[in-house]
């Protein structure tokens, strides 16, 4: 196993640009630290707010994001993606917070951190290679709307001047990259009608209105609050899991996403236990976990145009400098420049051909079926994890009814009629063998029954014990069974349990 996850850690770094590539390379090198730039202008707000929600300081949020984000640059397997202080996680951490205080935070992340770091290193981030394609597209459609949602209320009940700056945002980000591609247009956008905004006097909602006021210095290291003892591991353990693998699955997800935007490949096993890593050293230096951010990310690699770690380590640095060094500064961004961007990147990340009629008329209603389902309990719930869960579920039952039903049994009785031969065609499993134990006549079949399973293979125990009771039911009918056809590695399988299944 360690050799194979070498190869495809090798296999990842080389088909995303090397450090070193793009170092020497000025041109690439001011793309990847302006999309940088841009993409910690978009973090800012969006942190902010998530901070809110699970009830920490926004200076911890964003402190926890710095971390996360040079953490991930240096350790992770999908260069480009963007990890820090995220909506999921605050909504998961909130309740908790909520009843038992920011003190259990600590303890929570720090378990957190340890199965995802578990989780990466015994491979299991090869399991998300099981969710369907319905559900990966309900996934970036049901991000897009929430995306998109959650700027609305930016410019909503909000001065008259906010609508010109929101249009003038808007015209730069669409129009400028006609006429300048090396500045990516958002930052462009951002800081123009930043300019307008002071250099007129403007009274608009900013990010410092919006709490990101702050005053400039490091944190310290995070202290522990609270006894590390059973009855502390009895508060964290349920949010400690709900943590580790909505942040996996987020991360994977969006990580599959950029390997396809990109035409990349990644080290999923190396992202899931770097994030556990990242996680540990922004829940001791910052105060709060994390994980991969989809809007970010896509304004980092759709809108930037990022390809390598520097855009995510520039885009650390900069947030690092903005809410230290130039916290007053950052504080007068207006956010309907920051909205207005989002938006954009939100229709950028929506999947608008999986909606077209004439893909809806090709789609199977069951595929149609799971992705709709996706987007409506993602979008009511405003939780992912949900979401995925449900649509996942649906497409799990869908393909139970299908496979149900998978094999083919022909029965050819001999010409005399003293024998009579069944050819089964498919795979035996537990989706299939209990349908198998109903295409038998047992009572009305001659003495001599073979089943021939050439075109078939035994995949687990469930099939074997179908076999046996198939046989049991000829031998009370007096009859006699022969199995033939069987592949050595079925035969063998079959040999060692058939006879042994009974209580």
């Amino acid at each position: 196993m360690t050799a194979i996850s070498d190869r495809t850690a090798q296999t990842a770094v080389e088909d995303s640009p090397s450090i070193g590539s793009v170092l020497t390379s000025p041109r690439e090198f001011t793309r990847e630290t302006l999309a940088g730039v841009v993409t910690a202008l978009a973090l800012i707000p969006e942190v902010i707010s998530f901070s809110f929600v699970s009830g920490v300081d926004p200076k911890v949020a964003l402190f926890s994001s710095v971390v996360l984000g040079l953490v991930m640059s240096v350790l992770g397997g999908r260069p480009a993606m963007v990890t820090a202080a995220a909506g999921s996680i605050a909504l998961v951490i909130g309740p908790m917070v909520k009843t038992y205080g920011t003190g259990y935070i600590l303890p929570t992340i720090l378990l957190a951190g340890v199965i995802q770091i578990a989780f990466g290193l015994l491979g299991m981030a090869r399991l998300t290679r099981f969710i369907p394609r319905s559900v990966m597209i309900g996934f970036v459609n049901s991000l897009g709307i929430l995306i998109f949602f959650a700027q609305v209320p930016h410019i909503l009940n909000v001065p008259w001047i906010v609508y010109p700056l929101f249009a003038l945002t808007i015209a730069i980000v669409l129009l400028a990259p006609r006429v300048i591609t090396i500045v990516p247009a958002s930052l462009i956008a951002i800081v123009i009608v930043t300019a307008i905004v002071m250099s007129g006097h403007l009274t608009v909602p900013n990010v410092g209105g919006n709490g990101g006021a702050m005053a400039p210095g490091l944190p310290g290291i995070t202290q522990f609050t609270v006894p590390l003892n059973l009855a502390t591991l009895s508060i964290i353990w349920p949010t400690a899991l709900s943590v580790a693998f909505v942040g996996l699955l987020e991360t994977l997800l969006t990580a599959k996403l950029v390997d396809d935007v990109t035409d990349t490949r990644s080290h999923k096993g190396r992202e899931s236990w770097a994030l556990g890593v990242a996680n540990i050293a922004a829940g001791f230096y910052g105060g709060i976990a994390g994980c991969a951010m989809i809007a970010q990310t896509v304004v980092n690699v759709k809108i930037g145009g990022g390809r390598s770690r520097i855009s995510t380590a520039a885009a650390a640095i900069v947030l690092l400098v903005l809410v230290t060094v130039l916290s007053g500064l950052m504080a007068q961004i207006p956010l309907v420049a920051l909205a207005a961007v989002m938006m954009i990147a939100a229709l950028k990340t929506f999947d608008w051909h999986s909606v077209m009629p004439s893909t809806l008329k090709r789609m199977p209603k069951s595929e149609t079926a799971v992705l709709v389902t996706t987007v409506i309990i993602t979008v009511a719930t405003g939780n992912l994890a949900f979401g995925i869960a449900g649509g996942v579920l649906l497409a799990m039952v869908l393909f139970a009814r299908r496979v149900a039903h998978v094999i083919r049994v022909e029965r050819t009785p001999s010409e005399d009629g003293s024998a009579v031969r069944y050819a089964v065609h498919g795979p035996l499993f537990f989706g299939s063998s209990n349908d198998l134990v109903e295409r038998f006549s047992y009572a009305l079949d001659p003495k001599e029954v073979t089943v021939d399973l050439t075109h078939s293979q035994i995949w687990d125990a469930s099939s074997v014990a179908a076999l046996d009771a198939v046989e049991t039911k000829y031998r009370a009918h007096g009859r006699v069974i022969t199995f033939t056809g069987l592949d050595p590695r079925s035969l063998a399988f079959h040999g060692r349990l058939t006879g042994q299944l009974q209580a």
